[in-house]
């Protein structure tokens, strides 16, 4: 989310010096500028590479992509910057948030259902999302307005330090539990699959990595939060979710891979109409994904 320049907690945390001003200035710029160009290259890919547009997971996906990221990060950028009106970064950085942090589970919660088929770990996720709606991001919302417009006030201050914690915790863990399925099923999947199918091996072990790699992103961010490095840790929030956007795709293209059991007729994981709904993303071996 965002602060205000004006509040008497430094956003910067230690970082209060020329040197380190310097520095944050330098790097804000550029995690902008990869988050931006992450989210431009993959709004396009995602209205070319899908073949239909009524799925889940394409409206997750594109809203997170135009409406979630782009909007969040600039607002954070005119915020630092202190560039005037107040109140536009501070409703576009909030109306972004939503549509990237929180959405990002919906993305991950769409495509879920292709590695589990368990009614009960789908209907946790689902109420581990609507549950997060309520219980943080509605009260984030609310604390952020007031620290940002009323900076003077002890209790908007500590409350919403205390609630972007709890925050930036809450979505780590949700999104980890999330990928921590996948990863199960994958190592499911790697034990029944026969020894000498190599390739079907190496995608699951791919698999594993991207996700790993998702949580260990999400862990760095809690982290600068607790270190007090908010505006860093805000504005590499933006980079990350385009990242673990971009990693959707590599995702997809791997699950259709492991869901067409070439030569057995099986079909290890998914369903027909999900698959219909999956983007032509690529090739694996001269095939066709999708």
């Amino acid at each position: 989310m965002n602060s205000s320049l004006q509040n008497p907690i430094s956003p910067w945390g230690a970082g209060s010096g020329k040197v380190h001003h310097s520095a944050l200035d330098i790097s804000i710029i550029i995690f902008m500028t990869i988050a931006l160009y992450n989210a431009i290259e993959l709004a396009v890919l995602i209205l070319l590479c899908f073949r239909r547009y009524r799925s889940l997971y394409f409206w997750s996906l594109l809203t997170s992509a135009v409406f979630g990221v782009p909007p969040y990060t600039i607002g954070v950028v005119l915020q630092f910057f202190n560039l005037e009106p107040l109140w536009l970064s501070v409703v576009m950085q909030n109306i972004a948030w939503i549509l990237m942090v929180p959405n990002q589970s919906v993305v991950l919660y769409s495509r879920l259902h292709l590695v589990s088929q368990s009614t009960a770990i789908l209907g946790f996720v689902r109420v581990l999302i609507i549950l997060s709606l309520l219980v943080i991001v509605l009260p984030t919302i609310v604390l952020n307005a007031g620290w940002t417009f009323i900076p003077s006030s002890p209790a908007w201050v500590n409350g919403y330090a205390t609630m972007e914690r709890i925050e930036v915790t809450w979505f780590m863990t949700q999104e980890s539990y999330i990928s921590g399925v996948y990863i199960w099923e994958a190592i499911r999947l790697i034990r029944i699959i026969p020894s000498d199918d190599k390739r079907r091996h190496r995608i699951l072990y791919e698999l594993l990595a991207i996700n790993i790699m998702a949580i260990a992103m999400d862990l760095v961010v809690v982290i600068l939060q607790y270190l007090n490095y908010y505006f860093l840790q805000v504005i590499f929030k933006g980079m990350v979710y385009s990242v673990k956007l971009k990693l959707e795709f590599a995702v997809l293209s791997m699950l259709v891979s492991v869901v067409h059991s070439r030569g057995s007729g099986r079909t290890f994981l998914g369903n027909n109409h999900m698959m219909s709904n999956i983007p032509n993303t690529g090739s694996t071996e001269g095939e066709t994904i999708g």
